[in-house]
């Protein structure tokens, strides 16, 4: 070959690569758009007013089915006792609290003996779905509703289960230890059970990020928008998540990811699954594909659904260190999810999961961040070299950075339309400055931070590196 060859060959596979990820990052933010504009309607035409805990208690006090709350907590001596009296506090008819710890090396099961006045019993679960050895549980004699249960270290995913395990009611409710479900939480999440046909499986609800309100003693007391700008640019990319994407698949039928801080499901149903998987680092994503799956395979009729107003506030980094081990980690469990359930990819024995839901994944966590990362380098440079029209490369700045902005400003205007948590026009400004600075640097260093993910899966690098906290409250 020579070297005038060798120049048009290379001069071609850079046109194309160039093309792709334009085509790739141009159909990302299509189907966002869609998600975006599909989440407008469903709040204008389906939405109705939020109503205080008292007029949801007056509606449904009777209707409502009893619920397990599952705390797995780990070295959580700090704020153990805070966080499981809001939970004992939170405005439900009747709901037990059921706090696993998972083998804690510190005195996170002494605090809780002495605050809540344990003593232990003889608890028998009705499913053993843990892999690790329970060693006791405890009943308070102060608080008949609550239960701790001592077990060995085996992660959220296998403390979760123990708790399941317990579980004595018909729907179990999984958080995170750093999360505030707000009082009626609860209630708004099992509404759509208190109506239901027997169909629903499971709900998610919006979560917000807790950094900048004051929270004391477990529960919200004011909210508020972090100092710096990290936790604000996360408050966008929540309020993309849920408010956009989640809305808009659950109104398809095809919500695939319900967050770990804060779930509510049919317990019967995750017994039949066996509870999350204990060998992945994805096991929210996860659990909630295989739920699909599984109900499909059964040609059982089925919902899943997604409350939008806000049920849970949670803490998230306060910096970029700790961001990178969070988000290496979302970005491993969903190529974990991906590799293990390919065979739903384009399958129409899943219906629309298998020919939207999955490809949609395949599409954001495959081939959407080395696209995008790609773009950046090789269009501009392309350009520079005389191989590519120019406008292509400010095509792709827009559809990548200037779309971007509009995707966020908008979700952001949706927000204060339909729920107005926000709490000032101050806050509101500067959550809007937020969702145009992010495009600049913040979302290339999480593409990054999405491509180390990459390593990890390709390792089977199985570490849980902690993201390190502030406290809730203090950020």
């Amino acid at each position: 070959m020579s070297w005038e060859q060798f120049q048009v060959l290379a001069a071609n596979g850079i046109m194309w690569v160039a093309f792709a990820c334009f085509i790739i990052v141009a159909l990302r933010n299509g189907i966002s758009l869609i998600q975006l504009l599909i989440a407008a309607w469903v709040f204008v035409t389906r939405v109705r007013p939020s109503e205080g805990a008292r007029d949801l208690w007056h509606r449904y006090a009777d209707l409502a089915l009893p619920i397990t709350v599952i705390a797995p907590a780990f070295n959580e001596e700090l704020s153990i006792v805070q966080s499981t009296k809001a939970l004992l506090a939170l405005e439900y008819p009747e709901h037990e609290v059921i706090v696993v710890n998972d083998g804690s090396s510190d005195s996170t099961l002494d605090v809780l003996i002495e605050a809540f006045g344990m003593e232990e019993t003889q608890r028998t679960q009705i499913a053993a779905l843990q892999v690790t050895e329970v060693y006791r549980t405890f009943h308070s004699r102060r608080y008949p509703n609550l239960l701790v249960v001592d077990k060995e270290n085996g992660r959220k995913a296998d403390a979760a289960n123990a708790g399941i395990g317990f579980a004595r009611t018909p729907l179990v409710c999984i958080i995170d230890a750093d999360s505030i479900i707000e009082p009626d939480g609860l209630l708004r999440a099992a509404e759509p059970f208190m109506y239901d046909d027997g169909r629903l499986v499971a709900v998610g609800g919006a979560i917000r990020i807790a950094n900048g309100c004051t929270i004391r003693g477990g529960s919200l007391q004011k909210i508020g928008i972090a100092d710096t700008m990290v936790p604000r640019f996360q408050v966008v990319e929540y309020l993309r998540a849920f408010l956009m994407n989640r809305v808009a698949n659950a109104h398809m039928n095809t919500l695939m990811l319900i967050s770990g801080a804060f779930g509510l499901f049919r317990r019967s149903t995750l017994v039949e699954m066996g509870g999350y998987r204990h060998d992945t680092v994805g096991e929210d994503l996860e659990l909630v594909v295989r739920m699909h799956r599984h109900m499909r395979d059964q040609k059982r009729d089925y919902r899943i659904d997604f409350v939008p107003d806000i049920v849970c506030w949670t803490e998230a980094p306060a910096e970029l260190d700790g961001l990178d081990n969070q988000r290496a980690r979302w970005q491993q469990g969903a190529l974990e999810t991906l590799q293990r359930h390919r065979g739903m990819i384009l399958n129409p024995r899943y219906g629309r999961i298998g020919l939207l839901a999955m490809p949609q994944i395949v599409l954001e966590d495959i081939f959407g961040p080395p696209a995008e990362l790609l773009g950046y380098l090789v269009l501009p440079a392309a350009a520079l070299l005389g191989l590519l029209d120019p406008m292509m490369a400010v095509a792709f700045f827009f559809v990548s950075v200037v779309f971007g902005c509009v995707l966020s400003l908008g979700t952001l205007a949706l927000e204060e339309q339909q729920l107005r948590r926000t709490p000032s026009a101050k806050d509101l400004l500067r959550l809007g400055a937020a969702a145009v600075i992010e495009n600049f640097g913040y979302r290339q260093i999480n593409i990054l931070y999405r491509l180390a993910g990459f390593g990890r899966y390709f390792r089977n690098d199985t570490s849980w590196a902690a993201v390190p906290r502030v406290g809730l409250g203090k950020s």
